[in-house]
């Protein structure tokens, strides 16, 4: 089968490698068919960072975590890459009740039994049975298990009534197409927070975490937000959010500084510029009893940020992996019986055969498509 593979910087194929088969009873094989490509992936496809990153985790300027996530060369390929898609169930095994094929699935990006202690308290990206070492994911490599990437011509999934969750009938997959993660990851910021401060002020600090941030300003306004400002650097996204019914706040390319945002304070910041100074302009602009929820990648192990400030203000600052797969239900039911476009993220949608290509582009949102086989 095919696998669309990471082979360094600016470089992406297909390749071949052997199909998954059943290797227990409660394993299913799908066939992805939609498949978004995360805003993390971005940084290996567009920079040459293995080598430079090697060398920071050995001199102490990266944190030693990204190498148990992503290898001691973070990102050095050939690697299956992606973690997004919606996928259909092609085979399943005998102790699977709760599918059957042909169903249209999300695939969550972390593989999770959903019976150890931390999948039962929702932790499903820290699942003790699946891990081997800090995660068990599909799309990041060989240090995260041997999952592969989700832009390939088939998948196992294993504990697949757990890990599957069907789509509600008659939800657009495009729609959808990102609720592996970073749509998932957006309405675990929000959803949540807003729901303890109905009507509550939402600021997004945008930039790195490109599509998240977008759908994190939506789903604000979609919620009743009562202020939902959105800050970045580039049209294309400013344009989308205010689309998406947010105020749209261009800044410059650069380091964020508190005076560069709107002069109110918020309840709830989302903040995806992936810098220290993000972190502490979010934290600094919350409203007293506010939360912070950074969904970037930080690098450096001593990032600061302002205790005293929090402690004064009684922030919380809420960081850490997206669990996916226990908030799937209630998002698909959401965007199913709302109609929140969350494809208005989506600003490249390309063919599943011209993926290599596609992959390589400098957009927001790229989402591949092909027909399922149930279509054909």
């Amino acid at each position: 089968m095919r696998e669309l593979q990471l082979v360094r910087a600016r470089h992406l194929e297909w390749r071949e490698r052997p199909d998954p088969v059943l290797r227990g009873p409660r394993d299913a094989i799908v066939r992805p068919f939609v498949a978004g490509r995360c805003d993390g992936d971005t940084l290996p496809i567009h920079r040459h960072v293995s080598r430079a990153m090697q060398l920071g985790i050995r001199t102490g300027l990266i944190d030693p975590v990204v190498a148990s996530i992503c290898g001691d060369v973070p990102f050095r390929g050939p690697f299956g890459i992606g973690h997004e898609c919606i996928a259909e169930v092609i085979e399943i095994g005998a102790e699977v009740t709760g599918l059957a094929r042909g169903d249209f699935v999300v695939v969550p990006w972390a593989v999770s039994c959903g019976q150890c202690r931390a999948c039962e308290r929702g932790l499903t990206a820290k699942c003790a049975t699946t891990r081997t070492g800090t995660l068990a994911a599909f799309g990041f490599g060989p240090a995260s298990g041997p999952w592969g990437g989700m832009v390939a011509d088939r998948l196992r999934i294993p504990y697949a009534d757990h890990m599957l969750v069907r789509l509600p009938a008659g939800l657009d997959p495009l729609r959808v197409a990102a609720a592996s993660d970073n749509l998932a990851d957006a309405w675990r910021c929000i959803v949540g927070p807003l729901a303890e401060r109905p009507g509550g002020s939402v600021l997004v600090l945008a930039g790195a975490a490109q599509s998240i941030g977008l759908y994190a300003a939506g789903l604000a306004v979609a919620h009743g937000a009562g202020v939902v400002d959105y800050v970045d650097h580039r049209t294309e996204r400013l344009a989308i959010a205010e689309k998406l019914g947010a105020r749209a706040h261009p800044v410059k390319k650069g380091r964020l500084r508190r005076a560069d945002l709107p002069s109110r304070r918020y309840d709830i910041v989302v903040e995806g510029t992936s810098t220290a100074a993000g972190v502490d302009a979010g934290l600094r602009a919350l409203q007293p009893g506010g939360i912070c929820t950074p969904v970037g990648y930080y690098l450096p192990p001593g990032t600061k940020v302002p205790l005293m400030h929090m402690y004064a203000n009684d922030a919380t600052l809420k960081i850490g992996v997206s669990h996916v797969r226990p908030i799937l239900p209630d998002l698909l039911d959401f965007v199913a019986h709302t109609n929140f476009p969350a494809e208005n993220v989506t600003t490249l949608l390309a063919d599943w055969n011209d993926a290599p290509d596609a992959y390589r582009a400098h957009t927001t949102k790229l989402v591949l498509h092909r027909q399922p086989l149930g279509t054909n």
